[in-house]
């Protein structure tokens, strides 16, 4: 839990606002229909296989996301005002 909530709210910020409305329904269920949040995580990290239900387009970005190809520092999870931003 304590590291699948800055990746899951980390790529919330960076991907929510350009996801179509079939792929926020997808990331919704994923981060809802799961029991344990560290089974996210296992299948982000690709540590284990994800159900068939959730290999999705999503779950791809989300994959993607957690390869941190950039390097950056993802240990705190980003203040929520990026919710209320307008879109651009």
């Amino acid at each position: 839990l304590v590291l699948l909530r800055p990746l899951s709210s980390l790529f919330a910020k960076e991907n929510l606002n350009r996801m179509s409305e079939r792929q926020l329904n997808l990331y919704d269920r994923l981060i809802n229909e799961p029991s344990n949040d560290w089974d996210i995580y296992y299948w982000a990290t690709e540590a284990k296989p994800a159900p068939p239900e959730f290999e999705n387009d999503v779950m791809v970005m989300l994959r993607e996301f957690a390869k941190n190809k950039k390097r950056e520092q993802r240990l705190w999870q980003p203040d929520l005002e990026y919710l209320f931003e307008p879109t651009r």
